[in-house]
């Protein structure tokens, strides 16, 4: 028997006895959030992207959104506390949080940033977010990714 793949987000939920599903999936290179939502047989609402920002003073930002919803700067910026906010380089993705494009999860990343999640995430039972790496998804409560990203709630999207 085949023992279940882990990734390093796994083990730090096992480490805090952080209660989650583990979904894998046949990734493909061009594949949207949305579509990954179709192949977990899940409402795109519940399904979360990590998105990675820097404010001009130079700190760097997490926001974590639904797949189908676009980051907004502005409000993005403000939730921060900065006079302006940018998506980071996709090249920076990796020596900055340890993960690559497409399976950058908020939990775990090398170094902890401060971190957003749109308030719409706690009003569902269980939500999805990267498990940290491409085709793998992790279902947890909001509640429990909030205590262990240490994120804060706000009015993130367009």
């Amino acid at each position: 028997m085949k023992k279940e793949e882990k990734t390093n987000v796994c083990r730090f939920l096992d480490s805090k006895k952080i209660s989650y599903r583990l979904h894998t999936y046949k990734p493909d290179a061009a594949m949207s959030g949305e579509e990954i939502a179709t192949i977990l047989g899940e409402d795109p609402c519940k399904v979360f992207k990590t998105l990675v920002t820097q404010g001009k003073s130079g700190a760097y930002y997490v926001f974590i959104v639904p797949v189908r919803a676009e980051l907004d700067l502005k409000k993005a910026a403000k939730a921060a506390g900065e006079k302006a906010i940018a998506m980071i380089k996709q090249k920076d993705l990796l020596p900055l949080t340890g993960y690559v494009h497409g399976g950058c999860s908020p939990i775990g990343m090398k170094k902890k940033f401060p971190s957003f999640i749109h308030e719409t995430a706690t009003g569902y039972d269980c939500i999805f977010v990267s498990a940290g790496k491409v085709g793998f998804q992790i279902e947890l409560a909001p509640q429990d990714l909030i205590g262990a990203a240490g994120c804060r709630e706000a009015d993130i999207i367009l």
